[in-house]
């Protein structure tokens, strides 16, 4: 079989199309430009991760040693505590914190006074644009053991001071739980998105059969947004190993370090403070290769057990 005149033919209707839309070309291009500069180049330098690095002798000429670097991670004896809480705090974020925007969507979405439904949008929405380092702020005010607003109170029922941040048992739950605060409104978004896009005669029709507020949720609006639950379902698998080092970082102290020490905070400290390139690259590689695992592994099972996949 002759498979130069169809390939021939693909490319001809790609040039066809191309100069045909070639203004949305040119509107994306700033994006492609960006992301081929900043995330596909520096790929280049995954190679130090199997190196000997040596600043002086570069990229190339640096004396490969294999998989020195991950064996040494492998057997570090912080390798099980940095998995067991990177694992620890994304899984319990995404228990905690995935359902909480679709909740909060489906209940916006049966609200019928407009201006109370903006009122909470706007008040749910407002957190997600307070930078990490001032919500770690407002943390550290609240959560202080001598004028802390939640110490103050249990003051009130003669409960000794608690410092919060100096606690292990605790920086999980505050880590997370502040999370939810900051980003369920603004992820609720996408979710009223896609609860506008189902077709109203269906409302009509669930009203006249004399359904409940909670029967229209469940039968109308939770399968109509379940393609949307699920692709961003596998994209949060995809990222569980990426938890945020930026808050993890400035959260964390000596006291609480045995819960709050993650692998990003723990590839700064080796990569950056200590200049241990080739070691933490070796790190971040581990790290992702977790990730593109999980989410092809949780993309087959979308595929399998639902019609929503990302490819």
């Amino acid at each position: 079989m002759n498979t130069a005149k169809p390939l021939k033919k693909r490319k001809v209707n790609a040039v066809r199309a191309i100069k045909r839309d070639y203004q949305l070309y040119l509107l994306v291009l700033p994006a492609i430009i960006y992301f081929l500069i900043f995330h596909y180049a520096p790929m280049y330098g995954l190679q130090i991760a199997f190196k000997d690095y040596h600043v002086l002798d570069g990229f190339t000429n640096s004396p490969w040693i294999g998989f020195k670097h991950f064996e040494r991670f492998f057997n570090n004896y912080q390798f099980w505590r940095l998995l067991k809480n990177t694992l620890g705090i994304s899984l319990f974020q995404l228990v905690a914190g995935f359902p909480i925007p679709i909740i909060l969507a489906l209940l916006l979405n049966q609200v019928k006074q407009k201006r109370f439904k903006k009122l909470v949008q706007t008040v749910t929405y407002i957190p997600h644009f307070i930078s990490v380092v001032v919500l770690v702020g407002m943390l550290n005010i609240f959560l202080s053991p001598s004028s802390g607003i939640i110490n103050t109170f249990l003051g009130l029922f003669d409960i000794k001071p608690i410092y919060f941040l100096g606690k292990p048992e605790y920086f999980k739950s505050i880590f997370v739980l502040s999370g939810v605060w900051q980003n369920a409104g603004w992820g609720s978004i996408i979710y009223l998105a896609a609860l506008s896009g189902i077709n109203p005669e269906l409302y009509e029709a669930a009203k006249v059969d004399g359904a409940s507020k909670f029967q229209i949720i469940k039968n109308i609006d939770l399968p109509g947004i379940l393609p949307t639950i699920m692709i961003l379902l596998i994209m949060n698998l995809g990222r569980i190993m990426n938890i945020g080092f930026q808050k993890a970082y400035l959260l964390q102290n000596s006291l609480n370090a045995p819960s709050s020490e993650i692998i990003q905070t723990y590839m700064y400290k080796i990569g950056i403070l200590q200049m241990e390139f080739e070691y933490s690259t070796a790190i971040s590689l581990f790290n992702t290769v977790i990730n593109v695992i999980l989410l092809v592994t949780a993309n087959k099972l979308s595929k399998k057990f639902s019609d929503s996949s990302l490819w």
